[in-house]
């Protein structure tokens, strides 16, 4: 490739990353949900057999053995009452599922099967016919499958390292709905949207979307999650939700947000968080935050008018010699890579931050993982 063709890639490339980014407006389906739509949670005890000696210990898990017994008893299968059962191949396990919306009976869901006892391994299990209840205590689906578990590879030196969880396993569309679950559509003549996310700006904003898209006043926000609208009844409300939920909108910013994972010690913030005057020591770390206000004068008869600037100033200081000054639009951001260079500790950053939000100084809602 000659110079010159690299010179033109070259300019190229530099044009597309100076061109300005559009700003992409989100969809209100990926904001809100419509009220009464929603998933519902099933569980349900049983029992996997055929595992090969990995079951559960019966000593130690009496349930098991009970649960054998009355399922041979309903199999028609009865056993002397002195019999004591040494099982090695069955586990107890809780099997879970969600219930989508709109399923009907007949349709077949996805299960999980986890073992409550101590089976060491689920792997090569089959899952018996265990019904799976609401939280009204109906039955809305039956699962029953073979188990699909991760299992352990070979390492060097004819060792084995465990890869996956040998406990948990997934039976791919294990459940079939029995009862289908009633789902409302809204109230009357009115649908309701639930945003994800309470913010009455955004909610404002949907409302008024949903009005320019469609005209006059059919959209108010309730609050600050809640928005109702006036939809058409019968038949024709599905089409007017397709309609609805495509509608694309700018939502707010959200609030000021800092998340710190306190045992790696990431620090993920979701916008620009500027810090007031503050001071804090902590072991040989000190971190001194100053603003500074400046006045800016304009020439003479330039028609400007004096304006007060404010320069601020990071300055962290630790072993003796070892000071990193930063200058000017002190931000969260310039404070952690600060205290990240010279050597801070995950612990170091919590703590410091931490007092920061107590003193007021930094003005965001700080959350710890």
């Amino acid at each position: 490739m000659g110079a010159n063709m690299k010179n033109t890639i070259l300019k190229c490339l530099l044009l597309i990353a100076l061109l300005p980014l559009s700003a992409s407006a989100d969809r209100i389906k990926d904001l809100a949900s419509i009220q009464g739509v929603r998933d519902n949670q099933l569980i349900g005890y049983g029992l996997v057999v055929g595992l090969d000696g990995s079951g559960d210990q019966t000593t130690q898990t009496p349930f098991t053995v009970q649960s054998v017994i009355s399922m041979l008893s309903q199999l028609g299968v009865t056993l002397p009452a002195t019999t004591t059962l040494q099982l090695k191949n069955v586990a107890a396990v809780t099997v879970t599922a969600t219930l989508p919306p709109f399923a009907r009976p007949g349709q077949t869901l996805d299960v999980t099967a986890s073992s409550i006892g101590n089976a060491k391994s689920l792997r090569g299990g089959m899952l018996l016919m265990t019904p799976l209840k609401g939280a009204d205590g109906k039955v809305y689906a039956m699962a029953q499958g073979n188990l699909l578990v991760g299992g352990a590879g070979a390492a060097a030196g004819g060792s084995k390292t465990q890869v996956n969880h040998l406990s948990v396993g997934i039976v791919s569309n294990g459940a079939t709905v029995e009862r289908a679950v009633p789902t409302s559509l809204g109230q009357g003549d009115s649908i309701f949207l639930e945003l994800h996310t309470t913010d009455f700006t955004t909610a404002s904003r949907i409302a008024e979307a949903i009005n320019n898209q469609l005209g006059g006043d059919r959209a108010a926000p309730l609050d600050g999650r809640t928005i109702q609208v006036r939809a058409p009844e019968g038949s024709a409300r599905i089409p007017f939700l397709s309609q609805i939920e495509n509608v694309q909108i700018d939502p707010a910013a959200g609030a000021a947000k800092v998340i710190i994972n306190a045992r790696t010690g990431s620090v993920v913030m979701n916008q620009a968080v500027t810090l007031d005057d503050c001071a804090v020591s902590h072991g040989n770390l000190t971190v001194v935050i100053n603003t500074e206000n400046t006045v800016s004068q304009p020439g003479m008869l330039s028609g400007g008018e004096t304006e007060r600037v404010a320069n601020s100033t990071v300055e962290i200081k630790a072993d003796p010699g070892r000071v990193l000054l930063l200058k000017r639009g002190v931000a969260l951001g310039d404070v952690v890579k600060a205290l990240n260079s010279i050597g801070a500790t995950p612990q170091d950053l919590l703590v410091i931050l931490q007092a920061m939000r107590s003193a007021g100084a930094l003005h965001a809602e700080l959350e710890i993982i």
